[in-house]
């Protein structure tokens, strides 16, 4: 028995940090908390809405067991109420509207009827409610001495077809409940990030001759144009520095990838497959991961950039699409069904670099637009299923996936 179990521990040690593992947290061994409304201004609809904001980001932390219900105190009293007692952690807020409109948020967490941790937040308007919650989750993980959340705080970009021939591309926090409209007019699709600090973004135009790759200063609202091309032209990645990105282009009639250098203006050709080459996506300094159809439908492949060698990544499923990359893992959608006349399915499926291992992520609908957190530790993801769409967010190490409805038109992409 003693070998047996030293086995199994060395197993786990071998495998911990390995995302393809599911490793399953229990939740009756999470401390629980409650959340207690105290505030003073705005009504009964706001509150609400900011209370369920916050049991939302909560949940999605994967480090409490969440009580839901709505209660009320007072933001001086010294204890929680009395049907608080009984929970590890108590978490009340207040709100509050200055003389200047601004909305003002103070917080207290107690632990056995003691304070342990408060601090305020101030946001100039009431409709950025939102990014106050995912701070406060932020700072409680924080509190918590967890692996931080910082993706909870940043920004989520998408294009959506509101009509024939014309598209809006959206700024909008993970949940996609705030939502403000940085570019329309037009047929404007595919935004990527142009910078970690998110100042500035890509996008393809394609209400001109010919699809166009611009570049739009989100500060300042310039506008520039990169380069145009015949056939595609789509920015799927950008490298760590900023300096690179990897375009799918047709300018010989069949999609390639492309390595365009952002000081030097020039493009390189890196796949010559005389089908389709799309989605580059890079995997360090030295290697790109794309979708191909070399195998007849499309599939994942790897490329070394100082080779001409390309490697099949998946060996599993007909359709492998619409990929991203964290360092060796490789996140990205599988059809799995093929009905002819009704919806079929298609899963997320989590590969690494560094084994044989296929983790599927998800289980039912269909499940587009995978995208890494900058750290890795989150993947956010569209879930269509039974005529309704959703955000998607699943934590990897936790092994829990969290949706969020969308209450507006098709997204068409979207990046992180």
């Amino acid at each position: 028995m003693k070998i047996i179990l030293s086995l199994l521990m060395l197993f786990s040690l071998m495998f911990a940090d390995d995302a393809t593992i599911q490793v399953i947290k229990k939740v009756d061994t999470l401390p629980t908390i409650a959340v207690e409304d105290a505030s003073t201004d705005y009504d009964d609809t706001f509150r609400l809405r900011f209370f369920k904001s916050i049991i939302a980001d909560l949940n999605v932390l994967s480090i409490f067991n969440v009580d839901r219900h709505h209660q009320l105190a007072l933001f001086d009293d010294s204890d929680v109420n009395v049907a608080d007692k009984d929970m590890a952690y108590v978490l009340r807020y207040k709100l509050e509207q200055d003389d200047n409109n601004a909305l003002a948020v103070s917080i207290k967490l107690f632990n056995n009827d003691n304070v342990v941790f408060s601090k305020n937040y101030k946001v100039p308007k009431s409709d950025v409610y939102m990014f106050v919650s995912h701070a406060i989750a932020y700072d409680l993980n924080e509190f918590m001495g967890q692996p931080s959340v910082a993706w909870m705080k940043r920004k989520v970009i998408f294009s959506r077809v509101v009509k024939p021939k014309e598209s809006e591309i959206v700024l909008a926090d993970y949940t996609l409940s705030y939502r403000h409209v940085v570019l329309k007019g037009g047929l404007n699709l595919f935004p990527k990030w142009a910078n970690k600090e998110q100042t500035a973004f890509y996008f393809t135009s394609l209400s001109g001759a010919k699809p166009t790759l611009k570049y739009v200063n989100i500060k300042n609202g310039n506008v520039k144009t990169i380069l145009s091309s015949d056939g595609m032209l789509v920015c799927s990645d950008v490298s760590e520095d900023g300096k690179h990105l990897l375009l799918t282009m047709a300018p010989h009639g069949q999609p390639d990838i492309y390595n365009y250098n952002v000081q030097t203006h020039k493009y390189k050709r890196l796949t010559t497959y005389s089908g389709i080459d799309v989605n580059g996506q890079f995997m360090g300094k030295n290697k790109i991961v794309f979708i191909s159809s070399r195998l007849g439908y499309p599939n994942l492949f790897s490329k070394r950039l100082d080779t001409n060698e390309v490697e099949q990544m998946v060996y599993y499923g007909n359709s492998n699409v619409a990929c991203s990359v964290h360092g060796n893992y490789v996140v990205y959608t599988a059809r799995e069904t093929s009905n002819e006349f009704s919806q079929n399915t298609f899963n997320l499926q989590l590969i690494s670099t560094n084994t044989d291992y296929i983790r599927r992520l998800t289980a039912t609908g269909v499940n587009q637009f995978p995208r890494f957190s900058r750290d890795g530790d989150a993947i956010l993801f569209i879930k269509n299923y039974k005529g309704q769409s959703a955000i998607g967010v699943i934590r990897l190490k936790y092994n829990k996936n969290y949706l969020f409805p969308l209450r507006f038109g098709k997204v068409q992409s979207l990046d992180w």
